[in-house]
């Protein structure tokens, strides 16, 4: 066996390795359909805040109690539809994308992608829901992005490498939302929108367009 043949066969066990370690099967249109849904999503919030107060600028301050609640049960209705809709596309798109590669989405390294992503998720859900019981209203943008990021970061371990630049994105537009109030849709929809669509198209360039 010549010095090519061992690194042929090495580099099959690197690759069968890194199939039983990491998740590989993630979807670059999967996070374009992410990124359409919240794009949509943030439309329907803008629309509906628009509608409630016309100054969207200072719209915290400006709604009544009767408003204020009117307008947080649709954001929270919007938020809930944004994300089953974007979890079932996503799915869908893994799924087709495994089965093209005859593999299974229900492996170990697939739940532990899972787990990772889903404490931080859990603990920023339950976070959020906090501000808004003590009104923090405009901070719930800025903390879902971060814990999101962070649990997308915690998660790449799991998978392909490319995704760490996505939580480190959701991490660095939660940061600055924080600090600049009244805009937090806006990032909201950086982060949760475009920010998956440009990682979603950057994906299927460099691992699905062949």
């Amino acid at each position: 066996m010549n010095t090519n043949d061992h690194l042929d066969t090495l580099t099959e066990i690197r690759d069968l390795m890194n199939r039983s370690s990491r998740f590989m099967s993630l979807s670059g249109l999967g996070g374009i359909w992410v990124g359409v849904t919240a794009l949509l999503g943030a439309a329907a919030a803008k629309w509906k805040i628009e509608e409630v107060v016309t100054d969207y600028g200072h719209y915290y301050e400006k709604a009544t109690r009767t408003t204020y609640d009117e307008l947080l049960y649709f954001l929270l209705a919007d938020a809930l539809v944004v994300l089953l809709v974007a979890v079932a596309g996503n799915y869908y798109f893994t799924v087709r994308r495994a089965k093209k590669h005859g593999q299974s989405v229900w492996t170990p390294a697939a739940l532990r992608v899972g787990v990772n992503l889903a404490i931080p998720l859990a603990a920023g859900g339950l976070f959020g829901l906090a501000m808004l019981y003590h009104g923090y209203l405009n901070l719930v943008a800025p903390a879902t992005l971060v814990f999101y990021g962070l649990g997308v970061i915690n998660a790449s371990k799991y998978t392909l490498g490319s995704v760490r630049w996505l939580g480190l994105a959701e991490v660095v537009l939660g940061l600055v939302s924080a600090f600049i109030i009244g805009y937090d849709l806006l990032f909201w929809t950086l982060g949760f929108g475009v920010a998956h669509i440009i990682y979603g198209v950057a994906m299927w360039h460099l691992y699905e367009r062949n």
